[in-house]
């Protein structure tokens, strides 16, 4: 049995995520109390307490996202579920980093970091209301390429997330990506839609923070993950440790290529993958993309136990 286990992005971040995984896993609260030792506050009382508008704060989110999601992986450790269960494993933009960690190559604390870094840094690249992201609904990824190129008119527009076949995330200058949902819905889009982001990621309006990650991973010990990482911007497997740093520094400003990603994993033979924090998004892109890959969503206690049992 071939499987992947694959770690989720922004947008999957609810308040409450991971404390029942806390509270029935000694090993799952010790990864938010690293985190928030790594951080110098209490990153864990925002994501069971706080408010949805200050944990969806991209500096906020990416750091939490990632702590849940290696608790869970804590949890399937705590069941006899190791990360070397899977042949492959693979995260959407920063759940790459969840993946990761997960594979030994970057610690939990410098990974904790590190995003926050990323988080400010994609925040602060451009200002409040300068660019925009939209998902077009129904138009394959040519299509939508083809939307982003008519659209950008000498400004920023780029099909960012390559998500499944009918929706891609185009990114950019807050006009441009206007003009792109205009001309999606002549070409046939089902749906076009501004989403609720605060900043354009994943187009060449981030460079600012893609230099500022290139000056925090020189700085970081990345080593080879002890399972192949399906890279965003390449959509194949890596290994090699200074590889890995250039294509998280690329990611930033590159293209999620998750579509091409799970289609390149699915030809390797992988047939199970199990969705590792929170949300289930990743899952239902995953079966649209491929109905043979069976998915699994690893995010409470009960999602934990049925894993660990489908793996043995």
């Amino acid at each position: 049995m071939t499987r992947a286990f694959v770690f989720p992005g922004q947008g999957a971040q609810t308040i409450g995520m991971g404390q029942a995984l806390a509270d029935a896993y000694p090993a799952a609260k010790a990864v938010f109390q690293e985190v928030d030792d790594a951080l110098g506050e209490s990153l864990s009382g925002l994501i069971w307490d706080g408010d949805i508008a200050d944990l969806t704060l991209t500096q906020n989110a990416q750091p939490a996202l990632m702590a849940t999601s290696m608790a869970a992986m804590a949890a399937l450790k705590a069941e006899g579920v190791e990360v070397s269960a899977a042949d492959y494993v693979a995260g959407h933009s920063l759940g790459e980093y969840s993946a990761l960690c997960a594979a030994g190559s970057i610690s939990l604390a410098d990974t904790a970091r590190l995003l926050r870094i990323r988080g400010e840094a994609m925040q602060a690249a451009v200002p409040v209301g300068v660019g925009a992201m939209a998902a077009l609904l129904g138009l394959d990824f040519e299509g939508a390429q083809a939307v982003a190129e008519e659209a950008a008119q000498g400004e920023v527009c780029q099909a960012a997330n390559d998500n499944d076949p009918g929706q891609v995330v185009v990114s950019g200058h807050k006009a441009a990506v206007e003009r792109a949902v205009e001309i999606a819905k002549d070409k046939g889009a089902k749906r076009a839609v501004i989403l609720p982001v605060s900043a354009p990621f994943h187009c060449a309006l981030m460079q600012p923070a893609a230099d500022r990650m290139a000056q925090a991973l020189a700085d970081v010990n990345v080593s080879a993950p002890s399972v192949p990482l399906i890279a965003n911007v390449r959509a194949e497997a890596v290994t090699d440790a200074e590889a890995i740093k250039g294509l998280l520094v690329e990611q930033v400003t590159g293209s999620v290529r998750w579509r091409e990603s799970m289609g390149w994993a699915a030809a390797q033979g992988v047939t199970e993958v199990y969705e590792i924090g929170a949300g289930k998004a990743l899952s239902g892109m995953i079966r649209r993309i491929d109905r043979a890959l069976a998915c699994t969503a690893v995010n409470d206690p009960d999602g934990v136990k049925a894993a660990a049992e489908k793996i043995g």
